[in-house]
C-alpha cells in the first residue's frame, strides 16, 4: 500500500489523490508540504484524530494521548511537554541508554561475531529500546534483551495488537472489523486476547509503580510513570492507557528508524566510513554534549527516516468541510491522510536524487573553517516527527538513543547482512513500520587500527 500510493500521488500534479473505497467511502491521500501544513497546523481544531481512528484503536489505545483529541489531548500533553522538558529526565534516559548498550547490547553482538552467527538485528533493537523505554518510562525492567533472547507473552501480545489494530484501520472494507468483533471470530478474537495481555501487563505495571512511591520520597522519582502519578486525581485506567501509549512509542518507533539505518550504511561504505571517522574523534565515554555534536550520523539518521519513516502514513478526520490550499475538496467527516513516505519519494520536493541515500543534503560546510553544519528541512515537507501542536514530544530523546547506539555499535563492529547474494528488504507497515521477516545480519569486529 505505502509503495502504490506514493507511485500514485507521484503521478498527481498536486501531489494529492481521493481514493474512492467501496460503500462510497472516499479517503484523501497528500504529499504536498502545503496541504500538511493546513492539517497539522493552520486548522489543526478543523483537523483532529476523529472517531474513526478513535473507535478503531480504543481496544488497543484506550484514551491515551495518541489516540484521543480535544481536552482530554490537551491536559495529557501538557502534562507530559512538561516532563519532557527537565533536565533531570533527559541525565536520566542518558544513564539507562549507556546501560543498556554496555551491558546487555555490546555482550550480544561480540558474542554474536566469536561465533560468526547470525543475528536478528530488528529483534535486537526491539528488545533494546522495549527494555529501554519500560526503564526511562515506568522505571521497570524487562530484562526482554538478554543472552537466551526468549520470547516474552507481553511482547508477543504488543506486537500481536499494533499489527491487528493497525489493519483495521487499512482494511479494505472499513468496518469489517466490527462485525468480525461481535463474532468474536478470526483476527478480531486474536486481538480481544492479544490486548487483554497487554492490558493486564499495563495494570501490574501501574499498581506496582503506586506501591513502591508509597516508599519513596518524592526527591527519588526520576521515571516519567511516577511523574504522572504524583498528579493525585489521575485514574488508574487513564495511567494504563499512557503505558501502553509510550511503549508503543518508544519501541517500535526508534528500532524501525534503526533497523533500516544500519541496512542502509552497509549498502553505503563511504557513508559508514564518515561516521567511523567522527566516532574516532569523541571522548570513549561520551556525554549528552559529545553525542549532540555527531552531526554526520544526525544527517545520515534524518537520511535514513526520510526514505523509511518509522510511521510512513498519519490520518486526520475533518470535523466540517474545507478546501485544502491544493483545491482538494474535503467533506466532513473525511479521512486526510500525509503521506511522508511517499513524500520522501517527490521529485519537487527532494530534486532527482530522491532515491539515493545522501546524508549530505542535510549537511552545510562552513567556508572558512570547514566544520560541517546541519541544516534541517522544515517539518511540513519532513513531516516525520509530525508536526505543529502535535509534534513529537520525545524526538530529541530518540535522538539521543539513536545515535548513542550507533556510536557504541559502529565504532566496535560492522553490521553485515547475512545473505551473501544481496539482501533486499521489504518495507511494510501497520501502526509503526518494519522490515518484513526481519534483518538477518553478521556481526564482524572492527579493526581500527587499519
Amino acid at each position: 500500500m505505502n509503495q502504490w500510493m506514493a507511485e500514485v500521488l507521484r503521478h498527481c500534479p498536486t501531489g494529492t489523490y481521493a481514493l474512492r473505497r467501496p460503500f462510497g467511502y472516499r479517503q484523501i491521500f497528500t504529499a504536498n508540504p502545503a496541504n500538511v501544513q493546513h492539517i497539522l497546523k493552520s486548522q489543526f481544531s478543523l483537523y483532529p484524530k476523529g472517531e474513526m481512528f478513535r473507535i478503531s484503536l480504543t481496544d488497543f489505545l484506550g484514551s491515551g494521548i495518541f489516540n484521543t483529541d480535544g481536552d482530554n489531548w490537551k491536559f495529557q500533553r501538557q502534562i507530559s511537554s512538561h516532563e519532557f522538558n527537565t533536565k533531570s529526565l533527559r541525565k536520566f534516559v542518558e544513564e539507562v541508554v549507556t546501560t543498556e548498550v554496555s551491558d546487555r547490547l555490546i555482550p550480544i553482538l561480540n558474542s554474536t561475531a566469536e561465533m560468526n552467527s547470525v543475528l536478528d538485528l530488528q529483534d535486537i533493537l526491539q528488545r533494546f529500546a522495549f527494555d529501554n523505554i519500560c526503564k526511562i518510562a515506568f522505571g521497570f525492567d524487562p530484562e526482554y534483551l538478554s543472552p537466551s533472547l526468549q520470547e516474552a507473552e507481553f511482547a508477543t501480545a504488543f506486537e500481536e495488537a499494533t499489527k491487528l489494530s493497525g489493519e483495521r484501520l487499512s482494511s479494505a472494507i472499513p468496518n469489517l472489523w466490527r462485525i468480525k468483533r461481535y463474532l468474536n471470530i478470526g483476527s478480531e478474537k486474536n486481538l480481544k486476547i492479544a490486548n487483554s495481555k497487554v492490558q493486564e501487563f499495563a495494570k501490574n505495571i501501574v499498581r506496582q509503580k503506586r506501591q513502591d512511591l508509597e516508599k519513596k520520597s518524592s526527591f527519588e522519582v526520576t521515571d516519567l510513570l511516577s511523574r504522572f502519578i504524583n498528579y493525585d486525581h489521575l485514574e488508574e485506567n487513564w495511567l494504563i492507557d499512557i503505558v501502553v501509549s509510550f511503549i508503543l512509542a518508544g519501541r517500535d518507533t526508534t528500532s524501525a528508524a534503526l533497523t533500516w539505518f544500519f541496512w542502509l550504511i552497509s549498502c553505503h561504505p563511504k557513508v559508514e566510513e564518515e561516521i567511523v571517522k567522527e566516532i574516532l574523534g569523541i571522548p570513549d565515554k561520551p556525554v549528552y554534549s559529545d553525542i549532540k555534536e555527531m552531526t554526520y550520523t544526525h544527517a545520515a539518521l534524518c537520511e535514513s527516516m526520510r526514505l523509511y519513516p518509522p510511521v510512513p502514513t498519519d490520518s486526520k478526520q475533518a470535523a466540517s468541510d474545507d478546501i485544502l490550499p491544493d483545491g482538494t475538496v474535503v467533506k466532513k467527516g473525511e479521512r486526510v491522510t500525509y503521506h511522508p513516505y511517499a513524500m520522501a519519494r517527490m521529485q519537487n520536493l527532494w530534486g532527482s536524487d530522491w532515491m539515493e541515500f545522501k546524508p549530505e543534503r542535510w549537511l552545510e560546510r562552513d567556508s572558512i573553517n570547514g566544520k560541517l553544519s546541519f541544516v534541517p528541512k522544515d517539518s511540513y515537507t519532513y513531516p516525520v516527527f509530525q508536526a505543529g501542536p502535535r509534534i513529537c514530544l520525545g524526538k530529541e530523546m530518540a535522538f539521543l538513543q539513536m545515535k548513542m547506539i550507533v556510536f557504541e555499535t559502529l565504532r566496535g563492529f560492522r553490521v553485515v547482512p547475512a545473505h551473501e547474494n544481496g539482501f533486499e528488504p521489504v518495507f511494510i507497515s501497520y501502526l509503526t513500520a518494519k522490515m518484513k521477516d526481519g534483518f538477518p545480519v553478521k556481526i564482524q569486529k572492527r579493526d581500527l587500527s587499519l
